[in-house]
């Protein structure tokens, strides 16, 4: 998926300056102890389901939307497990963003896990006892979802 045209639009006026964003991730699991996952093309490290809210489009649609869009299977959302922004950020032609965070855990519903779009280059789901490397954050995160608290996380000081 290109660059959502808002944020293009916004590039046009603000450059490379920092881009205060709402990004979403999805940590996908179903009844057999299994996480959905994304090979990103960028990077190619495996991933959880993320993306950006478009402009008035509630939360738990627009992550339902790109776990379809990136992986074709269709998910309900159960809960929302984190809340909080992340460390600013630079993408190699010098944008600068930086990301409020809405994590959900989400069951799927139906659909065949594969790439739905150009920016995976696998999708598969994971066995919770054998996963493949991922970045710290996304491993906080899946911690929490699979954790049995039913409040939503999010911080109360700086640290």
């Amino acid at each position: 998926m290109p660059t959502p045209k808002f944020i293009l639009e916004l590039r046009e006026k603000i450059g490379h300056d920092l881009l205060w964003l709402t990004g979403l991730t999805g940590v996908v699991l179903d009844d057999r102890d299994q996480v959905l996952l994304v090979q990103r093309a960028d990077t190619r490290g495996w991933a959880l389901i993320g993306g950006i809210l478009e402009p008035g489009e509630q939360p738990a649609v627009g992550l339902v939307r790109e776990i379809f869009e990136e992986t074709a299977v269709e998910a309900a959302v159960e809960r929302l497990v984190s809340v909080e922004s992340f460390p600013p950020a630079s993408y190699p032609n010098g944008d600068r963003v930086q990301f409020l965070d809405l994590c959900f855990r989400c069951r799927p519903l139906r659909g065949e896990a594969q790439v739905n779009d150009d920016e995976s280059i696998d999708v598969r789901w994971w066995p919770l006892a054998d996963l493949p490397p991922l970045r710290d954050t996304d491993l906080m995160l899946l911690q929490r979802a699979l954790s049995p608290a039913d409040q939503p996380l999010y911080l109360t000081s700086e640290d």
